[in-house]
């Protein structure tokens, strides 16, 4: 499993904790209690220090991408995760850490779009942001989307000389 895979892992788990002790907090009042920042002070602070190794990991990790074959250029798989009714047409470009997660998406891939054949190719995280940070639209990298729900926002990928 890769590095990065395994920080993503950690990120979801720790924020989904968090997330569950602010459900709970929140089942008794509209307000978190005024301690509850410092009570999980250490959780907050890892969370923010695993999304920084994530920050750093994705500038040069080697995502395979999928892309849809049928179109002119091989046109890169986007989801679109804007409302209909948005002026601007907000998007991410799912990345995966390596072939099963590939081959899972394409099969989902697949059940929306049969019209449409998929390969997969390989490209750096720093690469594709820059590729896509002139796009008013783009958001970020998907990580292993659609099984995972982890999306990391363009302008956060840097590498640690920058």
């Amino acid at each position: 499993m890769s590095e990065l895979k395994q920080l993503v892992e950690k990120f979801i788990e720790l924020d989904d904790d968090l997330n569950e002790k602010i459900e709970k907090e929140l089942e008794n009042s509209d307000e978190l209690p005024d301690s509850f920042e410092e009570d999980n002070k250490e959780q907050i602070e890892e969370l923010g220090e695993v999304y920084h190794e994530i920050e750093h990991s994705v500038f040069n990790e080697e995502f395979i991408i999928v892309s849809n074959a049928n179109s002119e250029e091989n046109e890169v798989v986007a989801l679109i995760v804007s409302e209909e009714d948005d002026e601007t047409e907000e998007f991410v470009i799912p990345v995966y850490t390596d072939e099963k997660e590939a081959e899972e998406a394409i099969e989902v891939f697949k059940e929306q779009f049969a019209e449409n054949e998929f390969v997969c190719d390989k490209k750096i995280g720093s690469e594709l942001v820059a590729d896509y940070s002139d796009d008013e639209g783009f958001i970020g990298l998907a990580i292993n989307a659609p099984q995972w729900d982890f999306v990391i926002g363009g302008e956060d990928v840097h590498d640690c000389c920058e």
